[in-house]
């Protein structure tokens, strides 16, 4: 059995960020995560994923990322920048750990793994927002002649069979991955709830996100009517799919409503029957392996009930989420401020603005 003032679960950015602060503020805690290896989280992901953020803005708190500044880090720069981090702080990090179930009694929470037994005063979920990859209902009707993937799975365009693919959802990922099987010369449809909005990766020689934080965009927070708008119009970061979509190469469909064996039915009555499906469908949480001594931790949806990360049940901390507090809360770029404010509250010192 391990007893500890503080657990971290997740050994990802948010995790490592938290334990950073943590121990900056000299406060005792261990790190523990179900991968074999730190960055393993990225390195798992498609081939081809680049971050939309450039290496200026992909540090972590108290580390600069190495290479040239104006560039996008590849998923496994940043694995290896994630390993570095971890090695460089001398963060206390327990690997193949997969939690099972954690409850609470006597006042500590108590972490159960496949391989052993943990508890602690002080519990932070630091799991991030890609949990469970998400496919609509119907998908399950889809006939098994048609090859699916989430892009979760998916790796690169041998993975996939021979001929043309759907790729329903669109966000950054589904985008770049439309735009990476172009070049592979498949023909692409591409289902879409709404119009995608566009961000360029830069404006004038610049990042994108170093204009966004030149004019305090990045400062605004979930609570202000601006950071509403913000969170429900998100847009995407990279122009590179807009002519393919203009001139017809990616087929745009409306959104994907229904499953009909081989046939895919989209909103205004078209229908499709593709070689392949990639479900760029995002992700859900799954919070139900934690089992909370009081009933107003979670909402109806499953969602964590917080304040900037801080929940009604004593001890219990969560980091790294979507809008936490402010965009870049899920981001390399803005995870740190959180874990700076979690941290304070922990160890009691002053809390940051």
């Amino acid at each position: 059995m391990n007893i500890h003032k503080t657990i971290i679960i997740g050994a990802g950015q948010a995790g490592l960020a938290m334990g950073y602060h943590l121990q900056l503020q000299k406060e005792p805690f261990l790190i523990i995560d179900s991968h074999s290896e730190i960055g393993d989280s990225w390195r798992k992901r498609y081939d081809s994923l680049q971050l939309f953020t450039p290496r200026s803005h992909s540090s972590l708190p108290g580390l600069k990322m190495q290479g040239e500044q104006s560039g996008y880090p590849t998923k496994d720069e940043l694995a290896k920048y994630l390993k570095a981090y971890q090695t460089h702080f001398n963060l206390p990090v327990s690997l193949e750990n997969t939690v099972k179930q954690v409850t609470k009694s006597e006042g500590k929470f108590v972490i159960s793994t496949e391989e052993q037994e943990f508890i602690c005063s002080n519990l932070i979920i630091a799991t991030g927002p890609f949990q469970v990859p998400y496919t609509p209902p119907f998908q399950s009707k889809l006939s098994s002649s048609i090859h699916q993937v989430h892009t979760d799975h998916y790796k690169n365009p041998s993975s996939l069979k021979s001929g043309d693919v759907l790729i329903v959802g669109g966000g950054n990922s589904g985008m770049q991955i439309a735009v990476e099987l172009v070049n592979d010369n498949r023909k692409v449809y591409l289902s879409l709830g709404k119009k995608p909005k566009f961000f360029p990766y830069e404006v004038l020689g610049k990042s994108i996100f170093w204009w966004l934080s030149v004019f305090g965009i990045m400062n605004f927070t979930i609570n202000s009517r601006i950071g509403q708008k913000i969170k429900e119009n998100d847009p995407i970061i990279g122009k590179e799919i807009k002519p393919y979509l203009k001139d017809g190469t990616i087929e745009k469909l409306g959104r994907t409503i229904d499953i009909q064996n081989e046939h895919i039915l989209f909103e205004g009555g078209k229908s499709l029957t593709p070689s392949n499906v990639i479900w760029a469908t995002g992700y859900k949480n799954n919070y139900s392996w934690i089992k909370p001594s009081s009933n107003n931790v979670f909402d109806a949806k499953g969602y964590p009930i917080h304040n900037r990360g801080v929940t009604k049940e004593n001890g219990l901390y969560f980091i790294g989420l979507s809008w936490q507090y402010r965009r870049g809360s899920a981001l390399l770029l803005g995870v740190g401020r959180d874990a700076e404010f979690l941290a304070k509250q922990i160890s009691g010192g002053k809390s940051i603005e």
